[in-house]
């Protein structure tokens, strides 16, 4: 399985940088203000994937940390229920003898 992960691995950085050697073209990007960028097209393609990754990650950090809270909630309450549990069968059971 690491063989098969480490040669798709390989396949896809050959694919990406003969992607990247086929667009080193230069590209203008107009932003606000009469600003303006000048750049490979790879490098812009790279530096928009980065910020997108970066923004969806930071997208989700806060359903992450709800979900770990969540779960230490249901640890400690599991971990009650078997306390609990395992002290009411330690308590003995009265008899069933009727006295005379």
């Amino acid at each position: 399985m690491k063989l098969l992960s480490t040669l798709i691995g390989c396949v896809l950085f050959v694919l990406f940088f003969g992607f990247a050697l086929k667009n080193t073209q230069e590209v203008d990007l107009h932003l606000f203000l009469h600003y303006d960028l000048h750049g490979p097209l790879v490098l812009m393609l790279l530096g928009f994937f980065v910020a997108g990754a970066f923004l969806g990650v930071l997208a989700l950090t806060p359903t992450v940390f709800r979900h770990r809270r969540e779960t230490n909630k249901h640890k400690t309450t599991i971990t009650t229920l078997q306390s609990s549990a395992l002290q009411a069968q330690a308590q003995p059971q009265p008899d069933s003898v009727k006295p005379q």
